[in-house]
């Protein structure tokens, strides 16, 4: 019977007809994939540029009656991005709910893996391969120490545990908040822009989510450490990103 990335088994069935997604990336991949089973996706699913189904809110605060409304076979979520209170909800209405949990780049692989072939029951999709494929060679050698701050006011940055890490990590940078002494439970600590704008700290990468970094608004606060501006989708997004994420960046 399929089971999720939590434990949590779906009772077996025919192959979902119907299907929100509440994380961006997964409606990414849907979208890409099996479009014709994407029926609601959230407020922030913006890739592709042209999708065209309902909208139900946020992945914080999700509009259940309207999801509800739908009719789907079956919602998708994870772990970090949806609350576990509103998957409860959903599931307390019959709802079926497969929830994803992703930290590094090879939970990423066998989490899309086991969601199309197991929850969807669709065709592994060619660019899952082709994600594979690129991800699964032996790391570069060292290109330094780089930090990725997520928000300003108080300054956030990618800390341990998280796929970002992993991933920048696999193209060969080290990240500075992800050391052997950080702790592993702040995957996303407080820190200020001092202990950001080091000379140890070989790259600053600024993307443009969750916190919208711009020329204008980023570069200006370091006096020290190089910026550079990037996009979030390329760091965060597991999915059909992870193949345009290894082609922009491992070569540069």
């Amino acid at each position: 019977m399929p089971t999720d990335d939590l434990g949590t088994t779906l009772e077996p069935a025919r192959p979902p007809q119907r299907v929100v997604s509440l994380v961006p990336s997964l409606t990414e991949a849907l979208a890409a994939s099996c479009p014709e089973v994407l029926v609601g996706a959230t407020d922030w699913c913006t890739h592709p540029g042209d999708l065209d189904v309902p909208r139900v809110r946020g992945t914080k605060n999700p509009n259940l009656r309207a999801i509800a409304d739908l009719s789907p076979d079956l919602v998708v979520a994870n772990k970090e991005e949806n609350r576990e209170l509103d998957v409860r909800r959903m599931r307390d209405r019959g709802i079926p709910v497969w929830v994803t949990d992703i930290e590094d780049v090879p939970s990423a692989l066998a989490s899309m893996r086991r969601l199309f072939f197991e929850a969807l029951q669709q065709p592994v999709p060619d660019w899952l391969d082709r994600a594979e494929e690129l991800w699964g060679g032996p790391e570069p050698a060292s290109r330094g120490m780089v930090a990725v701050p997520i928000w300003r006011d108080p300054w956030m940055v990618v800390g341990p545990r998280t796929y970002t890490t992993d991933l920048l990590s696999r193209l060969g940078w080290s990240n500075a908040f992800a050391g052997p002494d950080a702790d592993p439970e702040k995957r996303y600590p407080h820190v200020g822009v001092e202990q950001i704008d080091r000379s140890d700290i070989d790259l600053v990468l600024l993307p443009d989510e969750p916190y919208e970094f711009t020329a204008q608004d980023g570069p200006e606060a370091f006096a020290t450490a190089p910026t550079r501006l990037i996009s979030g989708r390329l760091l965060t997004w597991y999915g059909p990103a992870m193949v345009e994420a290894y082609e922009a960046l491992a070569v540069e």
